[in-house]
């Protein structure tokens, strides 16, 4: 069944608009109409079933026949704070993430990034990035849709990974297996990857100092687009989101 996000609900939840990009796609791509089946999710982890009242190109009214919590959505928060790869490497990282159940993608400039975009090469940046993030929301059957946050210097994504349950830095010269850190009760955790070239020594001092757990991927070199898919997919695993 088609799904949509929108946050145009009458106020009772009875009966929602869906407009924009979405009600084109829904009246003109899909061939939608008066009749038909459809999902909306408001953005907030709740799914409404419905029928399609009416629909054209500007906007689509559906009656809300039923409500539940997104099926998709993981009961754990996790954010990547993920520094910033060269190429397009970011919108595949952001892709696969959100498919993966991520809460937030915060990008992070580290010492050994090699992309350093100034602030208006960033903001078109983002909007890309966001895109990307709803369109794998739509895919994947999310409740919410990720956000990309503004770019941080490493000590503000520490200072805000430190406020997580579970806070780890991804060192490729530790030695600690991610396992054990996965074993006791946590709501939420933040994960730091590093670009390519990784972090360098003094990085991973910062981070240690912030409380900040170390952990290795294992023993084969990731690449900076694959070691938060492996993170990610990890954490899910163990909290039994996968």
């Amino acid at each position: 069944m088609p799904r949509f996000f929108t946050e145009e609900f009458t106020g009772d939840r009875s009966c929602a608009i869906v407009s924009g990009e979405d009600a084109v796609h829904i009246a003109r791509v899909l061939r939608m109409g008066e009749g038909d089946s459809i999902t909306l999710c408001d953005k907030a982890s709740t799914d409404y079933f419905g029928t399609i009242r009416s629909a054209d190109s500007k906007q689509v009214v559906v009656d809300i026949l039923e409500s539940r919590p997104s099926a998709g959505e993981p009961d754990v928060r996790v954010a990547l704070f993920q520094a910033v790869p060269k190429g397009d490497k970011m919108e595949l990282i952001v892709q696969k993430a959100v498919e993966l159940g991520v809460f937030c993608i915060v990008p992070v400039l580290t010492r050994r990034c090699v992309a350093r975009p100034d602030e208006k090469a960033w903001a078109r940046k983002r909007e890309r990035l966001q895109k990307i993030a709803c369109e794998a929301a739509k895919q994947c059957g999310r409740g919410i849709i990720p956000q990309v946050g503004e770019l941080l210097n490493l000590e503000r994504a520490l200072e805000q990974m430190a406020g997580y349950d579970l806070s780890i830095l991804f060192y490729e010269q530790s030695r600690q297996p991610l396992a054990p850190l996965l074993q006791d009760g946590w709501q939420s955790a933040a994960m730091l990857v590093g670009s390519e070239g990784g972090f360098d020594p003094e990085e991973a001092e910062q981070a240690r100092r912030f409380g900040i757990w170390e952990a290795s991927l294992g023993s084969r070199i990731l690449r900076c687009e694959t070691a938060p898919i492996a993170a990610l997919s990890a954490l899910m695993f163990q909290s039994g989101n996968l």
